[in-house]
């Protein structure tokens, strides 16, 4: 590989001691794939809450206003990206919009990378699993600062108040979304029917640019990727933390990121769902220590993607 300028990112997330999500499910890719990685980890648990038991602390607002003051005093608060993911706390998610503002008066290129985790559809009914009071927060302060975003469908309709039912409103939600700030919109994961057949998970992404002569243009696809029969934890933290690296390489060719990202995605977790299933034995269901990614052993398939699934121009 050629020889780049360093690359560093600032991941505000969870931290599990034994487990991959949120920091942990988010830094190894990256630094994978060539970043420097700086974490604050928004809480620290001794793993994901899918477990039965779960125990740790919680890193509140003013505690993640010190951590930053520190980097601050030493001049290290210098930052070409910005990564966040679930959190609960509102006063914690306006800390963030804080930090991300004052990062971008000092490099007005940083790219602020957010996966506005607010709930999921399941059976057809969406349901929040933050605080509601954390919906206007995202809408009008995180969303209007972010750069790409990366919600479900359900996040998407939450932030935009309309409800998705064709790929025709998805597109039009999108347009909603990036009118209030984002160039990138990428809906991870719908409930749309797939060209492909009912075995099929549909995301949908959209790149909006201003061109130096102040017209738009936008690039929108379609990705098909093949539905995985298990309840993973950590998949939007890895996809989210994929989709800087390769938006990151691949600046204006949404497509090629997606398709990098969604690949290498799938490679994981047909890794994952393999091992668990050997591991929990003939006929039983895997448990949630069982599911967890196989992220160390999927360095080759993170690192260079064999492209297994393909995204189709819009």
């Amino acid at each position: 590989m050629e020889l780049e300028r360093e690359c560093r990112v600032l991941s505000i997330q969870s931290h599990v001691v034994r487990g991959y999500v949120g920091n942990k499910a988010a830094t190894f890719p990256l630094q994978v794939l060539g970043f420097e990685v700086d974490t604050v980890n928004s809480v620290q648990f001794s793993n994901h809450t899918g477990y039965a038991h779960w125990k740790g602390q919680v890193l509140n607002s003013d505690e993640l206003h010190e951590l930053y003051e520190g980097l601050k005093l030493n001049k290290v608060n210098q930052y070409d990206y910005v990564l966040t993911g679930y959190t609960r706390d509102t006063s914690f998610l306006a800390m963030v919009v804080d930090i991300v503002q004052e990062l971008k008066q000092q490099n007005s290129n940083l790219v602020y990378v957010c996966d506005p985790v607010m709930g999921d559809k399941r059976n057809g009914e969406g349901s929040m699993y933050v605080p509601e009071d954390l919906l206007p927060v995202y809408r009008d302060k995180v969303v209007p600062v972010a750069d790409i975003i990366t919600p479900n469908q359900f996040e998407a309709e939450l932030l935009t108040g309309r409800k998705i039912h064709t790929e025709k409103e998805a597109l039009e939600v999108m347009d909603m979304l990036h009118a209030m700030g984002p160039e990138t919109v990428v809906i991870t994961s719908s409930d749309l029917l797939a060209p492909l057949g009912n075995n099929y998970l549909i995301a949908l992404g959209s790149h909006r640019k201003t061109k130096a002569d102040g017209t738009k243009m936008t690039q929108r696809i379609r990705v098909e990727s093949p539905k995985v029969d298990a309840v993973f934890v950590g998949t939007g933290d890895l996809f989210a933390a994929m989709l800087l690296a390769w938006t990151h390489k691949h600046p204006n060719n949404l497509k090629v990121a997606c398709e990098k990202t969604v690949s290498a995605m799938q490679h994981v977790l047909q890794r994952t769902i393999k091992s668990a299933k050997a591991q929990a034995g003939e006929g039983n269901k895997p448990d949630s220590a069982q599911l967890e990614l196989r992220m160390v052993q999927s360095k080759k398939d993170i690192e260079n993607p064999e492209i297994i699934v393909k995204a189709t121009v819009l």
